[in-house]
């Protein structure tokens, strides 16, 4: 039998991350987490400069001894995906943490009431950025022996529900996805996890679900299934931030719920 290599996983305050769907939500509370670990360079990725800049600042409040960036793109577009990957790179010089927050804001609709036009629109906002910045990054921790990269979903990916058809597929394609770039990466010291939430209180996505009639009563029952807390934002920043660590090192290719006990997915 050959020899098992050994990696050595960078610790925290060693690496360098990347955050798309940094600007708010998950995104910036996994930000924030990053740098009170002491995490010394942190990308946030957004569309909106505003937001980005006022991101920016807070996690800057956090860690004012850490370069912390933002860079405006859209990563569901693979030009743009290039020129933020790259100039977050060059800006580091290595990228040892990438983390996709970007999954759209969406509220459950049958799918004999779906556009044609919504189909396509759904799918492209929520699975595009995982597979475009992956594939970019990834030749980036080859080179530098290793990287972790953690991709956000969600149950939708586990659980069938009404409603969720379509987003249902985008989110089982980012889990098989990371599960098989998994496998793939492993040989060269990368690691490919996923979060599937549930509900998360704090954020658009939440706000849009609760304000429509049908996505309302859905999970308004789902949340009083979630006995252990409705989770939020920087529940998952905390979950995130450990598969990035050296703790989580001999994790990888994992589908991990996060839902406060809605469900078993």
């Amino acid at each position: 039998m050959g020899e098992t290599k050994t990696w050595n996983t960078r610790p925290l305050n060693e690496c360098s991350v990347l955050i798309t769907g940094g600007t708010s939500g998950v995104g910036l509370a996994t930000a924030v987490r990053f740098a009170e670990a002491g995490s010394p360079a942190i990308g946030i990725v957004g569309r909106n400069r505003e937001r980005g800049e006022s991101a920016m600042r807070k996690v800057r409040e956090k860690a004012p001894r850490s370069q912390v960036r933002f860079f405006p793109g859209d990563c569901n577009l693979a030009d743009q995906a290039t020129v933020v990957c790259e100039a977050a790179q060059q800006e580091f010089g290595r990228l040892d943490v990438l983390v996709n927050s970007t999954t759209g804001s969406y509220a459950p609709k049958l799918l004999h009431k779906t556009g044609l036009d919504e189909i396509q629109s759904v799918l492209f906002e929520q699975i595009m950025a995982p597979l475009l910045t992956s594939r970019i990054v990834l030749p980036f921790m080859t080179a530098q022996g290793g990287g972790a990269i953690v991709n956000v979903a969600s149950d939708a990916a586990k659980v069938a529900t009404p409603g969720e058809t379509v987003l249902s597929a985008a989110m089982a394609g980012i889990v098989m996805f990371s599960r098989t770039l998994a496998i793939e990466a492993k040989r060269n010291g990368i690691r490919v996890n996923v979060v599937t939430p549930s509900i998360i209180e704090g954020t658009a996505t939440r706000d849009k679900v609760m304000g429509d009639e049908f996505a309302g009563k859905l999970f308004g029952k789902a949340i009083k299934l979630a006995h252990l807390g409705v989770v939020n934002a920087y529940d998952m920043a905390d979950l995130i931030v450990f598969l990035a660590s050296p703790q989580a090192a001999k994790i990888s290719g994992q589908a991990i719920s996060l839902n406060g006990g809605i469900s078993a997915a």
